[in-house]
């Protein structure tokens, strides 16, 4: 993509973000013609005094092809909104990030993530909840996401990635400056069996501002975030919050009424989170209970002409089957054999009764 280096280059102008992004891109088409554009037409695209001086003042220092050629001595793979591999999930949020830089492989497989977060001050039990809950969902093949700092998150990782699962890590900087210093090693280990990934820059330093933003890439790429211990002011509530704006289930592990660290998870359950007793209650929740039949199935059964009409028609409420068969005008037999295949691919899912809808996003 020969326009990228000039999403990079716009990426490291102060005050340009998502909806500067938006108007460029309507405006010009190319990112190429509008870091060559002018005052005028930087105006013209919708671009406030402020940011058209912005973009004038910060053009002249920076090099696009220097940062593609900085990214690639980083191992750092840079993805727009417009990559087909940029995630799916990520952007159906609202505040989408223009990029998404990312040092080891974001997989197919990422389809079923679940964020897992907390307080950095982790007691006991809520590193042992932590690490069981995580060693389940990855024998599920569920990959986990979460922010790379102490405690839970840091918990999390390493509970996935000696469970030999998929992780990846959310940071609040650069892909060159993790964030706390304590946790390179892990940062590596998770490059090596999943990936690290920030909209920021190389170069850019884990500031304050940074982290609130952070929290939602780690839901938005998620099916659901499950807050394990969490007390009465601990970020992780941020992200919980994040993750119902975006339509994401969120779950809490209740803890003890005595102690600080559970007032968060359990006020939050008394809000309307989802109790987890047992890693079961998420899978079921999210319909994840299948996921490595459906990864196999989606290996083995290519996608077809019946499956891609079937999809077309059904939607979130329910169809019966008979409905169905009239409406595509095709064999009952046809219908339900393909539905059933759909089924074992988590392209639809059946409600009981041979009533069929699509997966929940």
């Amino acid at each position: 993509m020969s326009d990228l280096k000039y999403w990079v280059a716009f990426n490291l102008v102060p005050g340009v973000g998502r909806v500067r992004f938006q108007q460029l891109e309507k405006y010009f088409g190319s990112f190429e013609h509008a870091w060559r554009a002018g005052a005028a037409d930087l105006k013209e695209a919708g671009l406030d005094a402020r940011s058209v001086e912005s973009v004038l003042q910060a053009r002249p220092g920076i090099s696009p092809e220097g940062e593609m050629e900085k990214l690639w001595r980083y191992g750092v793979r840079v993805f727009s909104w417009n990559d087909p591999s940029f995630p799916p999930r990520l952007k159906e949020i609202y505040d989408v990030p223009p990029l998404l830089y990312v040092r080891g492989d974001m997989s197919p497989a990422d389809e079923w993530a679940i964020a897992i977060v907390g307080t950095r001050r982790a007691t006991v039990y809520g590193r042992e909840v932590t690490q069981r809950i995580v060693e389940d969902l990855c024998r599920s093949r569920v990959t986990i996401v979460s922010g790379l700092a102490r405690g839970i998150d840091s918990v999390a990782h390493r509970a996935a990635l000696e469970a030999g699962g998929r992780t990846v890590a959310v940071l609040a900087s650069g892909l060159d400056l993790v964030y706390p210093a304590e946790n390179v090693k892990l940062a590596q280990a998770i490059i090596d069996q999943g990936a690290l990934v920030t909209e920021y820059p190389l170069g850019t330093k884990p500031k304050a501002e940074n982290f609130p933003r952070r929290n939602r890439i780690m839901s938005g790429i998620s099916l659901g975030v499950v807050v394990t211990e969490a007390g009465e002011r601990s970020g992780a509530l941020l992200t919980a919050d994040l993750a119902l704006e975006q339509n994401r289930e969120v779950f809490a592990v209740p803890g003890s009424v005595l102690s600080p660290a559970s007032r968060g998870t359990n006020r939050i359950i008394q809000e309307g989170a989802k109790l987890v007793r047992e890693t079961g209650d998420i899978l079921e929740e999210l319909n994840l209970t299948m996921i490595p039949k459906q990864m196999e199935m989606r290996e083995i059964l290519p996608a077809n002409e019946t499956e891609s009409q079937l999809v077309r028609l059904l939607t979130q409420e329910p169809i019966h089957i008979d409905e169905v068969c009239r409406q595509v005008r095709l064999p009952i037999a046809t219908v339900s054999s393909t539905l059933a295949m759909m089924e074992l691919k988590g392209m639809v899912r059946q409600v009981g009764g041979m009533n069929y809808t699509l997966p929940r996003p």
